[in-house]
């Protein structure tokens, strides 16, 4: 799912600006762990082949890499990530945005559609957070509300259900044939770890507001979400725009293994400007105005 415009052009962006360096496929990101894991193909064991936070920092500096080259050869990414309650989606979401221009990758969370909303098409209130060119969307859940909690829940009838199931398929492949590209994530959990997750929720207080109503109640319906899910699977899983499974079960390796795989997605190179010089500080011609003159904030902590 790479440029295929930039390189069919001869080496000029999509928006139509030059590249500032020949083009030469880029070397896939290998796991900073010990050389002789990487022999064997044995998984990276974190905290003990692989410090997280290290490697973490370094896909960090491939992901800033990865945004200029959106932005410079116009490129327009959408990823989205589903998956069930409490599997990680946000937190993997938070740990590629941290680094990043807010300006280029943004986090698309909508919630519960307007009366105005729910007598448009479906996906009009999704496309309107499409990206321009040389912008990456990241949809923290999306149109796949209707193959989930709006079939489970009862908020579309069968009807509509079955017009989405019809129409997803085609309307990912009209993203892609526009130059869009997609990728979709599915978070997985255990049983067992996503019930850790609830309980830690439910105690700690900064966590509890992300167990909403909707949430616990889902907990009665777990059978059907999960036939929903294959279902929509074997709907939507297409050559086009294919399903990725997450095995999310440790937060840490999943966000690790997200990032890596959508850095291995799209083909780039390094367009990071090199340090510049910083020029003086000009102060002549302004004098400062009297402190006391100004509100300050009481500094309870120094």
């Amino acid at each position: 799912m790479a440029d295929k415009n930039s390189a069919k052009n001869g080496g000029k962006a999509t928006n139509g600006a030059l590249l500032t360096q020949p083009l030469a496929q880029p070397k896939p990101i290998e796991p900073a762990a010990k050389s002789s894991q990487q022999k064997n193909n044995h998984a990276v064991r974190l905290g003990k082949d692989c410090d997280y936070e290290k490697e973490l920092r370094r896909l960090q500096v491939e992901l800033a890499k990865l945004q200029e080259w959106i932005r410079h050869t116009g490129l327009r990414v959408v990823a989205i990530f589903e998956g069930r309650d409490a599997a990680g989606k946000g937190g993997t979401i938070k740990r590629i945005t941290d680094t990043l221009n807010p300006r280029i990758c943004r986090v698309v969370a909508l919630g519960t559609p307007t009366e105005r909303e729910k007598t448009q098409w479906y996906f009009q209130r999704y496309v309107a957070h499409l990206p321009a060119a040389g912008e990456m969307v990241l949809f923290d859940r999306s149109w796949y509300n209707r193959a989930g909690v709006e079939r489970v829940m009862g908020f579309c009838t069968e009807a509509e259900y079955l017009e989405f199931m019809r129409t997803c398929p085609e309307f990912e492949r009209m993203l892609v044939r526009s130059g869009i590209v997609v990728v979709k994530y599915w978070f997985s959990v255990s049983d067992e770890e996503q019930e850790r997750r609830f309980q830690d929720r439910m105690k700690n207080p900064t966590k509890r507001w992300k167990l909403s109503p909707m949430d616990l109640e889902s907990r009665k319906h777990w059978a059907e979400y999960s036939r929903a899910k294959d279902e929509m699977f074997a709907g939507t899983d297409i050559k086009q725009a294919p399903w990725y499974v997450v095995n999310a079960d440790s937060k840490k390796a999943a966000r690790l293994n997200v990032i890596r795989h959508l850095l291995s997605l799209i083909p780039y190179q390094d367009l990071t400007s090199k340090p510049l010089p910083l020029p003086p500080i000009c102060k002549q011609n302004y004098t400062r105005p009297p402190i006391n003159e100004q509100t300050f904030i009481p500094e309870v902590y120094r």
